[in-house]
């Protein structure tokens, strides 16, 4: 029997017999071409939740869920120059109005009723308080 044509590189480690018979049947070692096209599955779960982490679904979620409620819940006249736009992790719900005139007069006249209904509707834990903004 004659010498294999293959020899596979210093330091590879131990070669199985399926490899080195595979090597000498071919005239060439594929095996780390192989391993490198190797389909490496993954359970579709992980890859989803792992993504949905990646793009902030969560938070998205409750940010829109948020706005619908608002919309809902709030005077018209109040929606259409006010639009909440983020809740931070303390409770704090970020909401920008068009100019400051509609800035103080929500403050002064409607801040603590659109509080405590938004408060009715998502839990005291999760808005603690408003903080309106022109922007």
């Amino acid at each position: 029997m004659p010498p294999p044509k293959y020899m596979p590189p210093p330091g590879s480690g131990k070669i199985s017999t399926r490899r080195r018979v595979l090597a000498q049947w071919r005239g060439v070692d594929l095996t780390p071409l192989e391993t490198a096209r190797a389909v490496r599955a993954r359970a579709a779960g992980k890859i989803v939740s792992n993504v949905l982490a990646d793009l902030k679904m969560d938070s998205r979620r409750a940010d829109i869920e948020i706005v619908k409620v608002w919309n809902l819940l709030i005077d018209p006249n109040i929606t259409a120059h006010a639009q909440p736009t983020g809740l931070n992790k303390k409770g704090t719900l970020f909401v920008n109005v068009d100019n400051d005139t509609w800035k103080y007069d929500i403050i002064r006249y409607h801040a603590d009723e659109i509080l405590k209904r938004l408060q009715y509707s998502f839990g005291l834990d999760k808005i603690k308080k408003i903080s309106f903004r022109v922007g």
